[in-house]
């Protein structure tokens, strides 16, 4: 069950997410938001039902008919909360699948320490260059030109910080985004360079961003991880970061054509 981040309530923590990932596109039915990015990454191309439907029948058939539009899967992004038990009935009844479980993790700004070192050894920026975009893609990126394009328009659609560490040879490691919304700071982007990996470049990113949404007074922080990512919780565990809530995406499944003649 999502508990919020500490003085936030779950309603404002799926704002915060929402706000720190924006779609391309997006329809607001009043119930439910509807958001679409050309089916880059699940949270841009998913149902955020912000509102319990007074007709979940007919909220279904409409978000049905706008994802098909746009010749796209029907997701949606669940927290586990009780508001979303009926509708996950609902969607339990049409045969919707469960995918990507994911812990939403959160602190306090005060919740640790930060070593000097990782805030000396990482550039900042408050635009992703080529190099960080790069990296990023390279560990984390689907697709060609198009979804790259897509990919940027999210990553930059609300004010960001960008982190990156370099090796002793000055190529790329890790890099990091720290998304500010509302006086807050979401850690998205945490990626190491497979040759990289288990150097400790990842601990070094995430202590910079939180060293710097200190100085801003940003009051908590929040992240997401897959629930099967054991050794990205035991980092963020380690830096302070508690397990505040889950969710996880339900996609309809493809329906079988018609064949024969």
């Amino acid at each position: 069950m999502v508990h919020g981040l500490p003085g936030l309530q779950a309603r404002e923590v799926e704002t915060l997410m929402d706000a720190a990932w924006p779609s391309v596109e997006r329809h607001d039915t009043g119930e439910w938001v509807l958001r679409a990015s050309e089916g880059v990454t699940q949270r841009a191309n998913s149902v955020w039902p912000r509102n319990s439907a007074e007709a979940p029948g007919d909220a279904l058939r409409e978000a049905t008919q706008w994802y098909r539009e746009r010749r796209l899967p029907l997701i949606f992004q669940i927290t586990d909360k009780p508001g979303n038990a009926e509708l996950n009935a609902v969607l339990d009844r049409q045969g919707f699948t469960r995918q990507s479980e994911t812990l939403i993790m959160a602190r306090t700004s005060a919740a640790a320490c930060v070593p000097s070192r990782a805030a000396a050894r990482v550039q900042m920026s408050d635009q992703p260059d080529d190099d960080w975009l790069a990296l990023w893609w390279r560990v984390d990126g689907r697709g060609g030109a198009a979804e790259w394009a897509t990919t940027r328009a999210i990553l930059t659609g609300c004010p960001s910080l960008y982190a990156m560490v370099r090796d002793d040879d000055g190529v790329p490691a890790a890099v990091g985004r720290l998304a500010m919304v509302e006086g807050t700071g979401g850690i998205y982007c945490m990626a190491t360079s497979p040759s990289h990996r288990r150097r400790g470049y990842a601990s070094e990113v995430l202590q910079a961003l939180l060293s710097e949404g200190n100085a801003r007074g940003l009051n908590n922080f929040w992240l997401l991880v897959t629930a099967a990512n054991e050794a990205a919780q035991q980092l963020y565990t380690q830096a302070g970061f508690k397990e505040s809530g889950r969710y996880l995406y339900r996609q309809q499944r493809p329906r079988r054509a018609l064949t024969g003649c």
